[in-house]
């Protein structure tokens, strides 16, 4: 190399284009890296998705995030539709049951976490001897230690009970959040996962906990902005490329799909399955667990009413198996005077193995209980979308099974909202997982990889 010529710029490939991929791709681009990021869908997004549907734009799920969430609002902001978003100026949830007058949670003005004290004094859903208790565990979360390893031994679930929650608090109150957040009921949740939502999400601030909401479909606000935004900052997207296998040779990793791509570094950014099927020949065991994380189901129903039946933007569902309704009717596109209410259900398990039909049978009814303005109208469109595997199970014991962005091999690097964030699998996480995985890749040292021997994988 003569003098005064420059360095070649360090090479990236991130295999994956959800959110943690397209994190660590611009931040590693934004560094002046060569980037290239590869995605087995002819979409980026991943797990956040709108698709089209009997002239319809539907998102796959209901996301949704808090004010807290600042490194994904900051990437909004970075992909330029921040503005298409919205976070409630004071935490407010609508809480519907049937039969019962709306009652409506909401953070007073006090600081944390007193702020929430006089939305569960009025709470009427839970006797006054539940309430005193919910207020007790609520500050017994509060004094958590979440460094303390005996948290991951135990469920959310056995530790309300220890305080006097029984399975109608469980349901009325503290699976309102935690079923939306760890997509498991409390009952299943582990501790540690629990306490960090609720320290974090309800009473490390009092706005804290205000809810943002997409205003526009998933496509609009993730996945179209994240192309424009790689393409400007150089990175060479290539969709429908699907990674089948790994090579570990003496310059470094290869990942040979429909032809070969090798990097100073690459970073592994798919859903824990797929990744623990690419790493195991190369990380073993480590890779292996990473089956053991489990999944949890996320199913959501799209209705399509003639008219107007509900006067919330979203709702939760108590004493009913409506969990959460969203009105989505001006994002998707909804016919003049029709109305367009997405069902988001968490923990889906039953829900994953029911038919159409039978879901149309048991949610029609239910709604019509919430709204009673359903029970004359029409309904134009009834489907339903599933997500096997929306998620890592956010049960005890995972926190041993999450690995960090830095692995044993020089050069290999790991995102995704399943990797060792803190955080369950939220969008938050995901984006923390690829700002952590970008600072690994642009540290790496490709030079101590040609000590390793070459070593071809084969899935």
């Amino acid at each position: 190399m003569s003098a005064g010529s420059s360095s070649p710029a360090r090479r990236v490939l991130v295999v994956g284009g959800g959110l943690a991929g397209i994190t660590a791709a611009l931040d590693c681009a934004a560094a002046g890296a060569s980037v290239t990021l590869v995605e087995v869908r002819r979409r980026l997004g991943g797990a956040a998705y709108s698709f089209e549907r009997d002239g319809l734009q539907l998102d796959n799920g209901q996301h949704v995030f808090l004010r807290c969430c600042t490194a994904y609002r900051a990437l909004l902001a970075r992909l330029g539709s921040e503005q298409l978003t919205a976070v409630q100026p004071r935490l407010e949830i609508p809480v519907l049951k049937p039969a019962h007058a709306p009652v409506m949670l909401r953070r007073g003005p006090l600081p944390a976490p007193v702020h929430l004290a006089g939305a569960l004094a009025r709470y009427p859903h839970l006797s006054l001897g539940e309430r005193l208790g919910a207020a007790r565990a609520a500050l017994g979360l509060m004094r958590l230690d979440l460094s303390d390893e005996a948290l991951e031994a135990q469920t959310f679930g056995a530790w309300l009970a220890e305080r006097g929650q029984g399975p109608r608090a469980l349901a009325a109150l503290w699976d309102l959040i935690a079923l939306p957040t760890l997509n498991v009921a409390a009952a299943e949740a582990s501790l540690a996962l629990a306490a960090f939502v609720f320290q974090t999400g309800l009473l490390s601030g009092a706005d804290a906990g205000d809810i943002g909401f997409h205003e526009a479909t998933l496509a609009e606000i993730i996945g179209e902005p994240a192309a424009r935004a790689l393409r400007d900052a150089g990175v060479d997207v290539k969709l429908g490329w699907r990674a089948e296998r790994l090579e570990l040779t003496a310059s470094g990793v290869q990942v040979h799909g429909r032809e070969v791509l090798s990097a100073d570094a690459t970073v592994i950014a798919v859903p824990h399955s797929r990744a623990a099927a690419l790493l195991e020949p190369l990380l073993g065991e480590p890779a292996r667990a990473l089956t053991a994380l489990g999944s949890s189901p996320i199913v959501n129903l799209h209705v399509v009413y003639d008219r107007q039946v509900c006067d919330y933007k979203f709702a939760a569902g108590v004493g009913t198996p409506v969990q959460y309704v969203f009105d989505r009717s001006r994002a998707a596109g909804a016919p003049a005077g029709c109305q367009y209410l997405a069902v988001s259900l968490s923990g889906a398990e039953r829900e994953m193995e029911m038919s159409v039909d039978a879901l149309r049978e048991q949610y029609l009814p239910a709604l019509a209980e919430l709204f009673p303005r359903a029970r004359n109208a029409h309904v134009q469109h009834f489907m339903a979308t599933r997500e096997h595997a929306a998620t890592f199970r956010a049960a005890p014991g995972a926190a041993r099974l999450r690995l960090g962005p830095r692995t044993s091999i020089p050069g290999l690097v790991l995102a995704g909202a399943w990797t060792s964030t803190g955080w369950p699998a939220t969008l938050e996480g995901a984006v923390l997982s690829g700002h952590a995985a970008a600072k690994v890749a642009l540290r790496a040292d490709a030079a101590s990889r040609a000590s390793a021997p070459p070593r071809e994988v084969v899935l």
